[in-house]
């Protein structure tokens, strides 16, 4: 049997090395960036999969381009030694490219060394909005548009551990406990899949929706992070509530950064009749409230709320009520039942709180009575969430909306 020339393996050598360096590294990056081409595709298996064996690809592409790549640029023509050093800086490029300045860990890093501060020496605007979490007696505030560059900050609050995030694609913020299986784990943002930030544990690799806690891929899928109750609300409204709180101030290394997120927790797109120019509801990228209870969901729009202030409704067989603050950007949600007898509340005029329309008591911002026959009762929370309307559907598909009778 007559064997291929030296020439003929360089070849095959050379096509299966560029295309194993080169096109796993492009697709890894294509599908954990949030390009709108990328994110509808279901191929979060296939983008874990790249991450895992992405360095094995590299190593095995490079080396058998090593001896193709040394043979033309030793013993190749003029044209071939410069088609030869082109392609390695483009490799080079693609590795570049892909590896660091694509990488969604380099891009968004974390702060080195968390920095708070009280009231008193606080630097945060008090109309910033921030996601505010209690635990242990503790609080603290950690602002959105800081957030929403780091993607992710992992803190403690009381002596509770805490994963706080923000994915500022389907603007929603969640607080997860960062412990799996009785460890505490370190995490790291992996990129954007389904227009949502992904996550990655340090100990079983698994991939973790920003949106959902739950994992989507990975030795944990199926599995879901413990939910911690957080509000948000504005700096302002959240001191109020709670004044010992201690706030999360900028950090120094990623000041540069927070410029591109400017503005960004107040900013609020509305999709628009292109022939009436009116406010059209439930736009893809309007703001909504999501509540979940039990295995029901439901999504209220933000201009909804906006005009009612109050919403009194049944979730799942369970008296609720969402309330705004006169800012416009602070909102609550509690169950409405108290001892027995579901409330129907109305806003209050002072801008206090909200009022039970039954006996007039007066419900602060925390759903404590503090004036009428019930006062000193308080009102249990429920989580609700703020979202684009594309996102909460996406993660939630069998959500109601809300709508004025």
């Amino acid at each position: 049997m007559k064997s291929l020339p030296l020439s003929q393996y360089y070849r095959y050598f050379f096509l299966l090395g560029a295309f194993l360096l080169v096109v796993p590294a492009i697709v890894h990056a294509f599908l954990l960036t949030p390009f709108p081409a990328s994110q509808e595709l279901d191929a979060i298996g296939l983008a874990y999969f790249l991450e895992q064996y992405l360095p094995l690809f590299r190593i095995v592409g490079g080396l058998l381009l090593l001896g193709p790549v040394i043979n033309g640029l030793v013993n190749g023509d003029r044209r071939r030694r410069l088609a030869m050093g082109t392609f390695v800086v483009f490799c080079i490029t693609v590795t570049f490219l892909t590896g660091i300045t694509l990488n969604a860990e380099k891009m968004f890093s974390e702060p080195t060394a968390l920095i708070f501060a009280d009231s008193a020496s606080n630097a945060v605007p008090l109309d910033a909005l921030v996601i505010g979490v209690e635990q242990g007696g503790a609080a603290k505030a950690y602002p959105v548009n800081y957030l929403g560059y780091h993607h992710k900050v992992q803190d403690s609050v009381g002596g509770v551990p805490v994963l706080v995030t923000y994915c500022t694609i389907c603007r929603t913020g969640r607080v997860y406990n960062p412990v799996i299986d009785g460890v505490r784990q370190t995490f790291r943002l992996v990129g954007a899949r389904q227009y949502n930030a992904v996550i990655e544990d340090q100990q079983t690799k698994s991939w973790w929706y920003q949106a959902t806690g739950e994992a989507a891929t990975g030795p944990k899928k199926g599995s879901r992070l413990q939910d911690l109750p957080y509000e948000q609300v504005t700096l302002r409204s959240w001191l109020e509530a709670h004044p010992g709180s201690l706030v999360m101030q900028p950090d120094k290394n990623s000041s540069g950064a927070y410029g591109v997120l400017k503005g960004y927790d107040h900013a609020r797109w509305n999709e628009k009749d292109s022939v009436t120019g009116a406010i059209k509801l439930w736009g893809e990228g309007n703001w909504v409230v999501g509540i979940a209870v039990g295995r029901t969901a439901r999504a209220y729009e933000w201009n909804d709320l906006l005009r009612q202030r109050v919403i009194n409704d049944m979730v799942d067989g369970t008296p609720v009520v969402l309330a705004l603050e006169n800012d416009t950007l602070s909102f609550h949600a509690w169950k409405r039942t108290v001892d027995g007898t579901t409330l129907e509340f109305a806003p209050d005029s002072t801008g206090r709180g909200v009022i039970d329309r039954a006996t007039g008591s007066l419900w602060n911002w925390r759903g404590v009575c503090v004036q009428g026959p019930s006062a000193g009762r308080k009102l249990e929370p429920i989580q609700a969430y703020q979202e684009y309307w594309h996102a909460w559907r996406r993660f939630h598909p069998g959500t109601s909306q809300w709508k004025r009778s």
